[in-house]
């Protein structure tokens, strides 16, 4: 991704600091403009003319990138991998930023979802708290925050910390809220946390905050989404290895590396792209993520998809030679969604590697 964000100052409508917030759930669909029919706590504030514009635009933002990108990738995934989009192991999801639209669109059937990503957790919203002005000015934002993600693919992570620095919903949380629940699921349960040094989430706050979100998808499954703030990079995990501890602990899952600014490429991130080399059964990404040299054909079968144009300029230093080589001869055939910075149908790529390992088993976790 290329990523922000920032601190809830809340402007307080007359009583509402005596009230709770309402449920997550009703929090992540008026954020997503989808109307409570009169039944939610927050349907009184529907009536505003700020949400009913909010409402309508994110309906033409959302049926456009359903038609362009999702749609085809929930037709695209179960008719080339089944194995994989039905695979329930959990997906490490680096770089991510708050990406759970793709995430969900790629793996509905993961048990877990880990992202992680710079940009900072923040506040559990509560629109409620908000004087109308404020919540006119926050749902604007938010959308704005968005348009790279639902236009190309992939945030654009300074001009997301821009955007959502001028609200009063801060942090990933309210874009994490309104993907789940444009993505018909159904938030049960929400709460900040921490990770100890040994990767076990906590109540005491340390130098990993996160998030843990409970849900129930379209299907009614119940699944988590986690998110991490944390550094990636050979220091960062030195320094913290909190995030990289708790994903060991999840044992072998799914990878999903997409417009990571070809971090992994550098040697800094090698402890990052080794985890994943080492963790996961299936790895899709597209070239910004682990460089194709590393899926050597002892330990890794490969799928190469679409078509490989090189990198954008922004990163022409990371061109891969081994891997243009490989698409001219081995491309299974074009893309129909956009993938990454190459964004375009029919120009992104996609390499889907499987390794030939013998499955570890997770180790027991205690959430709790």
């Amino acid at each position: 991704m290329i990523s922000r964000l920032i601190p809830f100052l809340p402007v307080l409508c007359a009583g509402a600091a005596l009230q709770a917030a309402a449920p997550p759930d009703d929090q992540a669909r008026f954020l997503a403009g989808l109307s409570s029919g009169g039944a939610g706590e927050l349907a009184p504030l529907e009536g505003e003319a700020a949400w009913q514009e909010h409402a309508a635009a994110f309906h033409r933002a959302w049926v456009d990138v359903e038609d362009r990108q999702l749609a085809h990738i929930h037709t695209w995934m179960p008719t080339h991998f089944p194995y994989i989009q039905a695979d329930p192991s959990p997906l490490f999801y680096f770089f991510s930023g708050p990406d759970f639209l793709y995430a969900s669109a790629f793996f509905p059937n993961a048990s877990e979802y880990i992202l992680c990503g710079r940009e900072p957790v923040g506040t559990l919203p509560d629109v409620a708290a908000l004087s109308a002005a404020a919540r006119a000015g926050a749902l604007r934002n938010l959308r704005h925050s968005l348009n790279a993600i639902l236009s190309y693919s992939f945030f654009i992570t300074a001009d997301m910390k821009s955007d959502l620095a001028n609200t009063q919903l801060s942090g990933t949380l309210p874009v994490l809220y309104l993907f789940l629940a444009r993505a018909g699921c159904r938030i049960t349960a929400a709460e900040l946390v921490w990770l100890d040094a040994a990767g076990d989430p906590t109540q005491e706050k340390s130098k990993t905050p996160g998030v843990r979100i409970r849900f129930n998808n379209h299907r009614g499954v119940a699944q988590t989404l986690w998110y991490f703030t944390t550094d990636l990079s050979n220091w960062g995990i030195k320094d913290n290895p909190a995030f990289i501890e708790f994903c060991r602990r999840r044992g072998q899952g799914t990878a999903l590396v997409k417009a990571a600014s070809y971090l992994m490429h550098l040697d800094s991130f090698s402890s990052a792209r080794g985890f994943l080399l080492e963790h996961s059964r299936h790895i899709l990404q597209d070239d910004s993520g682990i460089p194709y040299r590393f899926f050597n054909a002892e330990n890794w079968m490969t799928s190469l998809h679409g078509h490989y144009p090189g990198p954008i300029n922004l990163f022409k230093q990371h061109f891969q030679r081994d891997l243009d080589t490989a698409f001219k001869t081995q491309s299974a055939g074009p893309l129909p969604f956009g993938a990454g910075y190459q964004w375009r149908p029919n120009v992104s790529s996609l390499i889907i590697a499987t390794a030939r390992r013998t499955v570890l088993r997770a180790i027991p976790v205690n959430e709790e």
